[in-house]
């Protein structure tokens, strides 16, 4: 039988009896519960007493404080919306108690450098682009302060008794793609210059680029230039020239691989034997929540054991993406396909059984669904169709008591 997993927020599961039986009745061995998350708008089509969840960045147990002594980056711990509403904190304990007792693993779902609440307060600790401007959402992976701050955290959900294993998103580059509020950008700039706008020009970074001999102003000026010309001025030859952006995207790569290794090796101190997944792709230059590595760096030394590998296209271009990791990665790679099964995220449940299938003939080891704490019956029981069991009537949706 294929490993198969399903990702859920803690309030799917605390205060709804019903929860954890639902989920396990989908099939799947276990679930990858968020423990630490960024700002969120979420629907919960299920629970008895709330249809929509709005949360900021935050963490969803009760952190150690002599972990968190000293470091001026510590996680937000949210607080109860009322008088009678239970400790959001405590959340994942309650969520991963429910989920085990129903024979469910649970692995925890860690956001590291993408918190909005952490930015905007501390914006000496953000990516700011070429042009100086702050990204309050991403954190800068150069800052010795972020590392520390990631290396702990990860370091804290290892730990927790509840956890099985942890799992990393975020950990690494993060970029201008990002969904805001009642956004007005248009999106990435069109063309090569796009990713100009992800290049960090904070003074940890400018730091990494003098030390691999590159003037960091001159690099400004250039990668200006290039974003600006994605934005519709004037354009410059394709980008940057080439030696100037191999040289700059060797420096980025070995900031993020230094962050990376470290994180892992902090949660792995902290809880030994626990395997620790990273969500990622194999495109350098990708950022956000699947920053992009080197399948030979994410899985070799030091690395993960294992890679999430987000497949949002049709199954031939799953496929094709889920095949450059096999065959860029050493040893027998643990690959978990992320599947996304929820049409209203833009997935294709007709689609599911014929993609998973093909993911795993292309070298995927297991399987992800995002996510079952947004999804309707429908995209329920496609899941439930690749895993082979039939769709119970614990699916319908209640109505409020």
């Amino acid at each position: 039988m294929t490993r198969s997993a399903a990702y859920l927020y803690p309030w799917d599961v605390d205060g709804d009896p019903d929860a954890a039986k639902r989920i396990a009745d989908l099939g799947i061995q276990e679930v990858v519960l968020a423990a630490a998350y960024h700002s969120v708008r979420a629907v919960t089509p299920f629970h008895p007493r709330h249809r929509i969840v709005t949360r900021d960045a935050g963490v969803y147990y009760h952190p150690a404080p002599e972990r968190w002594r000293g470091l001026p980056l510590r996680p937000a711990v949210p607080k109860p919306s009322g008088p009678e509403a239970p400790d959001p904190a405590g959340s994942f304990e309650r969520a991963a108690e429910q989920l085990r007792a129903a024979g469910l693993r649970v692995a925890a779902w860690v956001v590291v450098a993408h918190s909005e609440a952490l930015g905007a307060a501390h914006p000496e600790f953000t990516v700011h682009n070429a042009f100086g401007d702050p990204y309050p959402w991403a954190l800068c992976v150069a800052s010795p302060d972020v590392r520390d701050y990631a290396a702990t955290l990860a370091a804290d959900v290892a730990a927790l008794a509840w956890a099985d294993g942890i799992e990393l998103e975020a950990c690494g580059w993060y970029g201008f793609g990002h969904l805001s509020a009642h956004d007005k950008t248009g999106g990435q700039p069109a063309g090569p210059a796009g990713w100009m706008l992800d290049v960090c020009f904070c003074a940890s970074c400018e730091d990494a680029c003098r030390r691999a001999g590159l003037n960091p102003g001159e690099l400004r000026g250039s990668v200006r230039a290039a974003a600006d010309a994605g934005f519709g001025g004037p354009p410059p030859a394709a980008g940057l020239p080439s030696d100037l952006e191999d040289a700059l995207q060797q420096v980025r790569a070995a900031v993020a691989a230094d962050f990376l290794r470290d994180v892992i090796a902090s949660a792995r101190a902290s809880a030994p034997g626990k395997p620790v997944f990273v969500h990622s792709h194999p495109d350098l230059r990708e950022t956000g929540a699947n920053p992009g590595f080197g399948p030979a760096v994410l899985l070799g030394p030091g690395g993960a054991d294992g890679m999430v590998l987000a497949c949002p296209g049709p199954p031939a271009e799953s496929a094709k993406l889920v095949s450059r990791v096999a065959a860029a990665a050493p040893g027998s790679p643990r690959i978990a396909a992320n599947l996304t099964a929820v049409s209203a995220l833009g997935g294709r449940p007709a689609e599911l059984r014929a993609q998973a299938e093909a993911v795993l003939s292309a070298g995927a080891t297991e399987l992800r669904f995002y996510h079952a704490g947004l999804a309707s019956p429908a995209d329920l029981s496609a899941i439930r169709d690749v895993t082979g069991t039939t769709f119970g009537e614990s699916a319908v949706i209640r109505g409020f008591p």
